[in-house]
């Protein structure tokens, strides 16, 4: 039942009351019969009970108006939260910051400026403002004027006239009119310092009190938003050293081996060319230049994995696909690739399911002779599904283990699945090709608008 409705029945009822009231009273004192006393008396009653009523509803409505603009906000604040949330490049969340601050707000300009250790402006990211406007500005400012007023833990700025502030430095040519002004700090554990800003409420000549502590709200879930973005930044780039540490002693590991026999083929070429046995002598020459090949082939393979390791600002699928396309160009296998994006994975699983694709990769080209091969990448039923299946030879996967040494490197692929708490399983069979699918679980981004 809406307010209105109440209080008309509210009214209505109080109406009825006093005419019964009044029924009553004629019935029990049928001697009282001065009707105008009666009717003033009941005119009294029904005005001082209209007025209390109404003053009561008066009150209910602006506690309903302000319980619906409560709501309202919080349920904005909600959703801008929830985009910002479940982001984890840095820039993307910083972006997403100043544009969900300003929509939240309706501003007609937002920024977000962050602040190095020596208090310069180091980053400034706007939102209302074209790339066009940008270019005619010119240069990001540098952290002089209003812009370099701190803002710590529980401060605000709150201006009608941005330029009546003493601190107010003007704007440069081509910069868009601004007059009211609104700035909180976002107070962060990561090392990051930063303000927002926002200015030219839509429709007001300043932003409200209430505005002021919405956006305050709304700085402490950007600051949770930016740690997180922060915080995976770092273990990526940590990951990162690490896998690319352990791709140099596989590296190191397996050139050795080789390095190794080239040296005993070298001296066995020697021997036999002394004793002139050139048969036998052209033979290990053609083995040593299969040997330096394999080694040719290994470098590029390990340099690749390694460019690969060593960016932190692309997500796996976008590094998948660059791998396996230059994959095929230095190999010649001809190859497919059908991956999804959009996985939330920690940055060293991540790398763990590129670099079991690039193994397993690695083992098309040594082993399987395939004329063609296919990496998939996609996730349902919260678990990511990597595949990489050729046309080649095949194998027997439960000779595998006992051969010497250990075949295809499969126990290495086993222990980065179990690494993650992902499963690794192969299929294989003599002339029947290769299969190598690993499932991990996982959760997705939510698509946004």
């Amino acid at each position: 039942m809406s307010l209105t409705r109440l209080k008309w029945t509210a009214l209505g009822g109080l109406f009825l009351f006093v005419v019964l009231l009044d029924v009553v009273r004629y019935r029990l004192l049928p001697d009282q019969n001065d009707t105008d006393a009666r009717l003033l008396l009941n005119a009294l009653v029904v005005l001082g009970a209209i007025f209390l009523v109404g003053i009561l509803f008066h009150f209910i409505e602006r506690l309903h108006l302000r319980l619906e603009a409560r709501n309202a906000e919080l349920l904005a604040l909600h959703r801008a939260a929830l985009d910002i949330a479940g982001e984890l490049d840095l820039e993307t969340v910083l972006q997403k910051v100043v544009d969900g601050a300003r929509q939240l707000l309706d501003a007609r300009f937002g920024a977000l400026a962050v602040y190095d250790s020596a208090g310069r402006i180091e980053s400034f990211v706007t939102s209302g403002i074209s790339e066009e406007q940008r270019r005619r500005i010119g240069a990001p400012p540098e952290g002089r004027g209003l812009l370099a007023v701190p803002l710590r833990e529980g401060e605000s700025l709150r201006l009608r006239d941005l330029s009546g502030h003493p601190r107010s430095a003007g704007f440069p040519a081509h910069h868009p009119p601004m007059s009211s002004l609104l700035a909180v700090p976002i107070l962060c554990t990561a090392p990051f310092r930063g303000n927002l800003y926002l200015t030219e409420k839509e429709g007001e000549p300043e932003f409200s009190a209430e505005d002021e502590q919405t956006l305050s709200r709304f700085a402490t879930q950007a600051a949770l938003a930016v740690d997180g973005a922060y915080l995976h930044v770092s273990q990526r780039s940590l990951a990162v050293a690490e896998e690319r540490l352990r791709i140099a002693h596989e590296m190191h590991d397996g050139l050795a081996q080789v390095l190794a026999s080239v040296n005993a083929t070298a001296q066995a070429v020697r021997e036999f060319l002394r004793a002139g046995r050139i048969d036998e002598a052209t033979a290990q020459l053609d083995r040593l230049a299969g040997a330096a090949r394999e080694v040719l082939t290994e470098v590029r393979e390990g340099i690749l994995a390694l460019r690969a390791a060593g960016r932190t600002d692309r997500g796996m699928a976008e590094i998948l696909r660059d791998f396996v396309q230059q994959w095929q160009d230095q190999t010649g296998i001809e190859a497919k690739i059908e991956v999804a994006d959009g996985f939330l994975m920690p940055a060293d699983a991540e790398l763990q399911v590129v670099r079991i694709a690039q193994e397993a990769l690695a083992n098309v080209r040594k082993h399987a002779r395939a004329k063609s091969v296919s990496v998939g990448l996609a996730g349902s039923d919260g678990e990511l599904r990597l595949e990489v299946r050729d046309d080649g030879r095949g194998f027997e996967p439960a000779a595998v283990g006992s051969s010497i040494p250990p075949r295809f490197g499969l126990a290495t692929m086993r222990e980065r699945a179990q690494a993650i708490g992902g499963r690794l399983a192969i299929e294989s069979s003599p002339g029947g090709g290769t299969r190598v699918s690993l499932r991990v679980p996982l959760r997705r981004t939510e698509p946004t608008n």
